[in-house]
């Protein structure tokens, strides 16, 4: 799977007062502003997804598009994680291709994200990464600075 990961610059006065927090107040800020970043990269998939559905049955990748705060993650490295993605029960694809209609499992959306031996990909969730990319950058900044600046003045 692909890892896109971003360089932030001009972020040191935002990260000095980051650090003057108390250890275990640092971790909301970043989880607050970082999930409504998420959510435009998870509207733009949203949005991608919807060209790719069949219209046939009632199954839409884009209803089971996802955020999710990777909680393990954190815990392993102290970093705070949000990952966006498709929702899909987990265990065997049932026989016969159900269809469970809105919000029924997807799980053929890799194949689709992907592509086979015979079919091409069509991504939806790396474009959506890539042309939301500066805008969810940009909000992350100002949304962090905000409720950095709101406990510090609660601090106070």
């Amino acid at each position: 799977m692909a890892d896109i990961q971003f360089k932030l610059t001009g972020f040191d006065e935002v990260t000095k007062r980051l650090q003057a927090l108390p250890v275990e107040l640092r971790k909301k800020p970043a989880r607050s502003a970082l999930g409504k970043a998420a959510t435009l990269v998870r509207g733009q998939a949203q949005t991608n997804a919807i060209w790719l559905d069949d219209k046939a049955t009632g199954r839409k990748i884009a209803d089971n598009i996802i955020q999710r705060f990777r909680s393990r993650y954190s815990k392993r490295t102290g970093d705070v994680m949000i990952s966006v993605g498709v929702g899909t029960e987990k265990g065997r694809i049932p026989k016969g291709n159900p269809d469970e209609g809105p919000k029924g499992n997807t799980p053929h959306w890799h194949l689709l994200e992907l592509g086979t031996e015979q079919a091409k990909p069509q991504p939806f969730l790396r474009p959506a990464a890539e042309q939301q990319a500066e805008a969810a950058i940009a909000l992350f900044g100002s949304e962090l600075d905000k409720a950095i600046t709101r406990l510090v003045r609660r601090m106070k």
